[in-house]
Parts: C-alpha cells; sequence; structure tokens
C-alpha cells in the first residue's frame, strides 16, 4: 500500500493560507494598539483639561474685590494669551490675604504661578507689574510655575460685563474692570470669564464659562 502525502502545491497553498492569516492577526493587533494607545491619550488630555478648568473656576470664584484692593487696582485682565488675576486667599487661623495668580500659554505648555500672599498694597502692586514682563518669571515674589496642561495650541478668552455681551480680550479698556464682582446695581460690574482651549489632539475647541467673585 502507498503511504499518502501532501504534495508541494498543497504545502504551498496551505503556507500562503497561514501567512494571510498571520498579517491580518497582526494587522488586527496592531489596530487595537494604536486605538488603544490614542484613547489614553485622550483621556489624558480631557483629565488635563478637567483639572485646568476647575483651577481656573476656583481662581475665578476668589476673585478679590475693589472694595478690598481699590479701585484703581485691576482684578482680572486677559490679554493676548494669558490671563491675571487677584484673588483672596484664606487658611485656617489666619487673616485674608491676596495674591496675584497668571495662567500663561506658550510653546504649547499652559501653566499656572501664583504669587506670594501679602496683606501689603503695595507689594502688591510690586507682584502685579512683575507679572506684565514675560521675561520677570523668576522673582523671588514668585512661585515656580506649575504645568496645568501640554499640547494647547491656543487660548482664547471674553468677559461679561454687567448684562452686556461678552467682550473679546487683549484690550485694556474692556479688561480693567472698575466694579466688584456680583455687584448687581452696577453695569459695568465683572460677572463672567469664558475661556477657550485648542490642543494638538482634537480640532475642537473646548469652552468654559465661569462666574468671577462670590455669588
Amino acid at each position: 500500500m502507498k503511504a499518502r502525502g501532501f504534495t508541494l502545491i498543497e504545502l504551498l497553498v496551505a503556507i500562503g493560507i497561514l501567512a494571510i492569516v498571520a498579517v491580518l492577526g497582526w494587522r488586527g493587533l496592531d489596530g487595537i494598539i494604536r486605538a488603544r494607545v490614542s484613547l489614553t491619550e485622550q483621556l489624558e488630555q480631557t483629565r488635563d483639561m478637567q483639572l485646568t478648568f476647575a483651577q481656573m473656576q476656583s481662581d475665578c470664584a476668589a476673585v478679590a474685590p475693589l472694595t478690598v484692593i481699590g479701585n484703581s487696582r485691576p482684578q482680572l485682565l486677559a490679554d493676548g494669551e494669558r490671563l491675571r488675576l487677584v484673588r483672596t486667599v484664606f487658611v485656617d487661623d489666619q487673616p485674608s490675604r491676596l495674591e496675584v495668580v497668571v495662567y500663561r500659554l506658550k510653546d504649547g505648555i499652559l501653566t499656572r504661578r501664583e504669587s506670594q500672599p501679602t496683606r501689603d498694597l503695595k507689594q502688591l502692586d510690586s507682584l502685579w507689574s512683575s507679572t506684565a514682563d514675560d521675561t520677570a518669571d523668576n522673582t523671588a515674589d514668585q512661585v515656580p510655575p506649575v504645568v496645568l496642561q501640554t499640547g494647547v495650541t491656543s487660548m482664547a478668552m471674553r468677559m461679561w460685563l454687567g448684562n452686556g455681551p461678552w467682550q473679546t480680550n487683549a484690550t485694556a479698556s474692556t479688561t480693567t474692570v472698575a466694579a466688584t464682582p456680583g455687584q448687581t446695581s452696577n453695569p459695568n460690574a465683572l460677572r463672567g470669564l469664558e475661556v477657550s482651549l485648542r490642543t494638538k489632539s482634537s480640532d475642537a475647541v473646548m469652552i468654559k464659562s465661569f462666574l468671577v467673585g462670590p455669588v
């Protein structure tokens, strides 16, 4: 009885089928890995965005009223891709103090820097003036910046003054506010801030609106 076996053609066909299955399996696995990496990056970006907006909301809620800092001092300025504000700091068993907070977008990195808290308005003026110069980033009165978000391509801001429409930032006449936040009797009172962030990983613009000052 003659032994039966595979012919060369049958072996070549089987090897070809196995090769096709292996390629399809590798491409499927590669697609799953790429999708997982992309999803992880998007989740991290979303988490960082949520933390950034939460910090901004906390700072806006604590903006110092002009009854404390005086009508000649700005409470909040949005110039270009930088947000500056004076906030009130409360610590248990200590008197309230003031500090200058600066959000700055540079080279795709959004950072937050806060000054040393103070109760001296002249020192507050000095701290505020130091934030007007981008080269004065490492003064003794400034705490090192904290990176909030990377891969940010743009940041835009608008303000809501009184009962009027939203106003675009970058002009001192609209961002220097001579009114106490939440003062409904003043038509020029600073009531809200809108921040728009765009990242490299998404074409969509993330927009968040905050009330300014205590509600």
